[in-house]
């Protein structure tokens, strides 16, 4: 059956810690909403818990005294953000105010909006998994139930060349069509990566290579005719977009074809929501997360289960 969840953009909240990979995010969302004609709210999560430790040494007045201090700056930091207009570039926006750790405020903000995607900044370049892991970002892909684009590039113009990785998951269709909301004028490629099924034991049992090469391009022939009844599925025309069919890892390939061909989006899919567990996220989103140097849209399959260890 096909998806046909909605993918239109009116709703983005984007997350700031003030930090200059955050404020990258700020201005790609409002580049993106300018585009789709949506609304913005810009969050920050105050994270004020942090704070108590130093109530022994500054006194319960004295920390108060912190506390607002600390949130004025905040707020009036957030009003000098929408307040910009070479940054807002006339979209209507809006500002909160978060209590609470960053991750799970930010998420909770993002579900009491509905939105439609939500913007936050990655810290570096290359990062390796484990520092990933415990990022503020990482926590937020595990349990957002929209879409969550992390933004490592400053936003100058549009995005200009997505690659979209598919798997050909229920969420295909619909991450298909978010790539486009995002990105509507840039050029599109469409990327399955496929790996010979039982390749290893073919040969372990004396299989001749002509057999698992006929294999791999029956496997390629119909992966490749899987990819444009996808693309059509989703609305888009042979011109739309190009094919690529590769074997391999498919982590791997996503990052070497997306600096290939010059990307400047990723766009993946990420199956069910509120996850967890590390796992669940996909060993291929976190390894792209981890080495892409690009922005990287990770699309969430709104019809999986909802129960938080529910694998999809």
């Amino acid at each position: 059956m096909e998806d046909r969840t909605v993918t239109a953009l009116e709703r983005i909240v984007v997350a700031t810690d003030f930090s200059e990979t955050s404020l990258h995010a700020v201005d790609r969302a409002f580049l993106a909403a300018r585009a789709a004609g949506a609304r913005v709210t810009v969050v920050h999560a105050l994270g004020m818990d942090a704070l108590q430790p130093l109530q022994p040494l500054l006194g319960g007045d004295r920390l108060g005294e912190v506390t607002a201090t600390v949130r004025d700056a905040a707020l009036a930091g957030l009003a000098d953000l929408v307040a910009d207009p070479e940054r807002t570039q006339g979209v209507v926006a809006q500002v909160e105010l978060l209590e609470g750790a960053a991750a799970e405020a930010v998420r909770e903000s993002a579900a009491r909006a509905r939105a439609d995607l939500l913007v936050v900044g990655a810290r570096g370049t290359g990062l390796l998994r484990r520092l990933l892991l415990g990022s503020t970002a990482s926590r937020l892909l595990r349990r957002s139930g929209c879409p969550v684009l992390v933004v490592r590039r400053r936003a100058r113009d549009a995005y200009r060349r997505a690659l979209v990785a598919l798997d050909f998951s229920p969420s295909t269709a619909s991450t298909l069509r978010l790539a486009r909301a995002v990105a509507p004028r840039a050029e599109l490629t469409l990327l399955h990566v496929f790996a010979v099924p039982f390749e290893d034991k073919l040969r372990r049992a004396r299989i001749g290579e002509d057999v698992i090469e006929r294999y791999r391009a029956d496997v390629r022939e119909r992966a490749t005719t899987r990819l444009h009844e996808a693309a059509r599925a989703a609305g888009l025309a042979p011109r739309d977009y190009a094919g690529i069919v590769l074997d391999g890892d498919a982590a791997r390939q996503i990052v070497l074809y997306e600096g290939r061909c010059g990307c400047d989006l990723v766009v993946m899919g990420k199956h069910g929501t509120h996850v967890t567990e590390e796992l669940l996220l996909g060993s291929v989103t976190l390894d792209v997360l981890a080495e892409s140097r690009c922005d990287v849209l990770v699309v969430v399959d709104p019809r999986a289960a909802a129960p938080a260890l529910t694998a999809g």
